[in-house]
């Protein structure tokens, strides 16, 4: 080949033009196989990258076997990511044919479900191809349950809080059920029995199903507080020979069938040697008598032992709060001093709403009942007398005082529970109608304790209160109809009535006569239990002949 200078085109020789043999020059053959290679070198690194560009389309938040239940429709879709090129763009989400919302944020869609039935559909997520990419398509069946199973529980009675207990009922459709975090054992007809070490002062039972939705019901477990016959024994009279055994004389001779012994009074010391933290700062703890060996004592007789804790009438703690600057511990006026308890004095009540407080109790309530107490009994548990208008309570908040005061008993029964001890909660005689007075709502406090222990002294209601001219010297028809009111106000509970009964002198002289006499009008409002009261522990036996 020779270039031609005048026109720069190649021309061909003789030779190279000549054909040979009838065949294509050996040149023009290499160059068109040259041609053909590079051609399928094209065509096949298209279909390399078409496979290697193909996106992996992954569906986040949609399970496996293409259940939807209430929950995931609720939490509101699922989101698509796409390996390979992990471009989003052009990507549509149909169930049954049907678009889905959308949004992405450049590296997820995020895809909303919608409304969508009950029952069987199809979801298919496709991303479309290009050049170098394949199209790439998701095909799921879905099937949406958003029923939750239906719960039905039997009202359980346990005969003791210290045994086990089995909580029955039925749960159709339900795969799981629990009660109070204990897995039940299930029949295929949905029947269920969860057998508890204890009964619990709330259990809720919890039904899930296959697709995983989840029904949720209390489960009433109720622990009737045996026939409390008792009588008051102070921290320092039990420490007292004296005054110990003519008590553990009328508890051999089942006069009585239980001692109601201080644990914290109203002086705020507590009797035994507490290992409570808070009481032990203050000092508050006294060690006047050892509670394991009272309990063993009493428990070795044939009682059980009710441990009552004074709660916010607390001068022990209140003035020791004031002092280190934990003034939120104490009841304040609106001008932030101590609000003046009267007759208490000015550092006598404790802030109900203060959460410090309130653990406080909660702590006691739990060591007592580890100690082996049989009951908690609250007393004092309610404000100080007086108009709320000079009284501020710190932390109360929006809630009421009674709200907050009932709250706290609740507080306090699961903690009892758990280690084998009824509640009770002291209230005056006039909260049954006058509920604000002292914020004891007696209706409220029934729901969230085992019984309601009515201070109903005859000594202390005024001339004329449910007409009876001189209740003082009239104890039977002042005590029948103060209890009525109880027993009317409580009738929707399971809590029992165990009154206090007056056992000492105040402007009358009280024996015998006197006490039977609360204890008659008492039964005959279909009460049989009662707290003999009387500050000095000296108490008159004939009375419960």
């Amino acid at each position: 080949m020779r270039l031609d200078r005048t026109n720069w085109l190649p021309s061909l020789s003789p030779r190279d033009s000549a054909p040979s043999s009838g065949r294509f020059p050996r040149r023009r053959v290499a160059t068109l196989a040259c041609g053909l290679l590079a051609l399928v070198l094209v065509i096949g690194g298209t279909f390399i990258a078409r496979a290697a560009g193909r996106p992996e389309l992954r569906l986040d938040g949609l399970a496996r076997d293409g259940r939807v239940n209430a929950e995931a429709l609720r939490k509101g879709g699922f989101a698509v990511t796409a390996a390979g090129d992990g471009k989003l763009d052009g990507i549509r989400v149909t169930v049954d044919g049907k678009p889905l919302r959308a949004r992405t944020d450049g590296r997820a869609l995020s895809v909303r479900w919608g409304a969508l039935k009950d029952g069987e559909h199809e979801l298919r997520v496709t991303k479309p191809g290009s050049v170098f990419t394949e199209a790439t398509e998701v095909v799921r069946r879905l099937t949406v349950d958003t029923t939750a199973p239906r719960i039905e529980v039997a009202d359980t009675e346990a005969d003791t809080l210290r045994g086990p207990v089995t909580v029955e009922g039925r749960a159709p459709g339900a795969r799981e059920v629990t009660v109070a975090g204990h897995k039940a054992r299930m029949d295929q007809d949905g029947s269920f029995a969860a057998r508890l070490p204890r009964p619990p002062a709330h259990a809720t039972v919890t039904a899930t199903d296959a697709a995983g939705n989840t029904a949720r019901q209390k489960a009433l477990v109720t622990v009737r507080r045996p026939l409390l016959k008792a009588v008051h024994v102070s921290s320092q009279g039990w420490a007292s020979d004296r005054l110990r055994e003519p008590v553990m004389r009328l508890l051999k001779q089942k006069k009585i069938n239980a001692v109601q012994l201080d644990i914290k009074d109203e002086l705020g010391e507590i009797g035994y040697d507490s290992k409570v933290p808070l009481a032990k700062s203050i000092g508050a703890a006294k060690g006047y008598y050892d509670a394991k060996k009272a309990v063993k004592e009493i428990h070795e007789a044939g009682g059980t032992v009710v441990g009552r804790i004074v709660a916010f009438r607390d001068p022990i703690l209140a003035s020791k709060s004031w002092k280190s600057g934990d003034r939120d511990r104490v009841v304040q006026t609106p001008g932030g001093g101590p609000y003046d308890g009267g007759s208490y004095g000015d550092l006598s009540f404790t802030n109900f709403a203060n959460k410090e407080v309130r653990q406080y109790h909660l702590d006691l309530a739990e060591e007592a009942a580890k100690l082996g107490f049989d009951d908690i009994l609250y007393d004092y548990i309610r404000r100080p007398d007086g108009p709320l208008s000079k009284m501020s309570f710190p932390g109360l908040g929006d809630t009421t005082p009674e709200q907050s005061i009932t709250d706290m008993v609740a507080e306090t029964r699961p903690v009892a529970r758990e280690h084998g001890a009824f509640l009770g909660v002291s209230v005056f005689g006039i909260a049954v109608t006058r509920p604000k007075e002292i914020a004891q709502d007696v209706g409220a406090l029934a729901q969230v304790s085992d019984y309601i222990a009515p201070m109903i002294y005859p000594s202390h209601w005024a001339p004329g209160e449910y007409g009876v001219s001189d209740p003082n010297s009239q104890p039977y028809p002042i005590t029948k109809k103060s209890l009525a009111d109880f027993v009317k106000e409580t009738k929707h509970t399971d809590a029992a009535i165990v009154p206090w009964i007056q056992d000492f002198s105040l402007g009358v002289s009280y024996g015998d006569a006197e006490v039977r006499a609360q204890i008659d009008a008492a039964r005959s409002d279909g009460i049989e239990g009662f707290l003999l009261w009387n500050p000095g522990v000296r108490y008159h036996g004939g009375a419960l002949d």
